[in-house]
């Protein structure tokens, strides 16, 4: 009597029954699922082990795939906390599709964060080291943790970080769009309404790299214009509707004259929505707002969120796809040799959505920002910026 008789527990497939199934040799089945490309296995021989393992729900240990083919299958995702999945939606659909590739692909996806005690920036080096992983996600990137990504490049450690305009960063390790720049083009769309005083509620601290570039391209945007940026029509939230609740509701304490609002991100810009009409003031006739992300509650807050459109799905799905090019067809954790470095990804190109409450008339939606959309109501006569607070 075996153990799994003696026990009472049926035993899960092994990789003796996936090749028998596939009829082919063990050693085959293992050159199949730990990726080893060089052993004139054909296409269709590997399509058929791998189904077999599919149909037979079989996972090969993770211990034994590092001992014959040095991979483990497994990539992480490292965010500065992970309360920010909470009340961040931007990073929860990013989280989705970056989880969606890695089923697709036959990988593990692990999430850790770089917040705890006693952690300072950078902590994530040894994070990192101390798993046994294939390839790593940076998202959230803190400034101060910049340096330190040029260790784990130069340790041959497959790496993409989420984020442009990173001088420590090699374009081939990097990808996503110039928040800089979209930011501009939202704070540029307010003053092509007649707007000249234009607050924004950033959605965290500029300790955070997008975050910073986000503040740069409101400035930049009022600067074009001959328009000063005062310290009292800046608030920072701290990633959840609720912080940008309390920053919209302290910003307009001050009575900052303001007759428009540049959220950093939608979620911020749903408590500024509620702060705004809590102080007794209309959106968009007292104070026109527009947010960042285009999460697919936008199109249903009230009134209707303008919006930059950044593509969360998109930002997943190349964000890995550059990570499988530095791993190589193999999913083995190497250096790249000069042959084998990927091409470089698109950068991705955000775009306006023009909703009710920037109170210019709402414009039909892009295929790329196919969100459900509730039946928009006629907009209120909007003349000009509406009076100061």
């Amino acid at each position: 009597m075996n153990r799994s008789q003696r026990t009472g527990l049926n035993r899960g497939p092994t990789s003796a029954d996936v090749a028998q199934r596939a009829q082919v040799s063990r050693t085959t089945v293992s050159f199949v699922l730990n990726g080893i490309t060089d052993r004139g296995i054909s296409q269709a021989t590997c399509q058929r082990v791998l189904q077999a393992a599919r149909e037979l729900g079989y996972e090969p240990h993770a211990a034994a795939r590092m001992l014959a083919g040095g991979a483990t299958g497994t990539v992480a995702l490292v965010l500065p906390s992970l309360a920010h999945l909470h009340v961040d939606a931007f990073l929860a659909q990013l989280l989705a599709s970056i989880n969606a590739q890695c089923h697709q692909h036959g990988l593990r996806l692990l999430i850790e964060s770089t917040e705890g005690a006693g952690r300072e920036p950078g902590d994530f080096v040894q994070l990192v080291r101390s798993r046994r992983i294939d390839g790593l996600i940076l998202a959230h990137l803190r400034t101060a943790e910049l340096a330190h990504v040029q260790q784990l490049i130069e340790s041959g450690l497959p790496l993409v970080v989420l984020g442009c305009g990173l001088p420590e960063v090699s374009p081939r390790h990097a990808m996503g769009d110039d928040t800089a720049q979209s930011a501009q083009l939202a704070v540029q769309h307010l003053i092509g309404l007649g707007h000249r005083a234009i607050g924004f509620v950033n959605y965290a601290s500029t300790e955070f790299h997008a975050a910073a570039q986000r503040e740069a391209g409101w400035r930049n945007a009022l600067a074009q214009h001959g328009i000063d940026a005062p310290a009292h029509w800046l608030a920072r939230g701290d990633f959840s509707a609720e912080s940008g609740w309390r920053a919209t509701r302290a910003l307009l304490a001050r009575r900052p004259g303001i007759t428009a609002l540049f959220a950093g991100n939608d979620t911020i810009a749903f408590g500024a929505l509620q702060a705004i009409q809590q102080a007794g003031l209309r959106v968009p006739q007292d104070v026109a707002v527009v947010g960042y992300d285009d999460i697919p509650l936008a199109a249903f807050a009230t009134p209707p969120l303008t919006t930059v459109h950044s593509d969360p799905q998109g930002h997943g799905a190349q964000a890995l796809s550059l990570l499988r090019a530095q791993m190589g067809d193999s999913g083995a954790s190497a250096a790249l040799a000069p042959d084998r470095v990927p091409q470089l990804v698109p950068q991705l190109v955000p775009h306006l959505v023009q909703r009710q409450s920037c109170g210019a008339p709402a414009q039909a939606q892009t295929p790329a920002s196919s969100s459900a959309q509730p039946p928009a109501p006629a907009p209120a006569p909007v003349a000009g910026p509406a009076q100061k607070l």
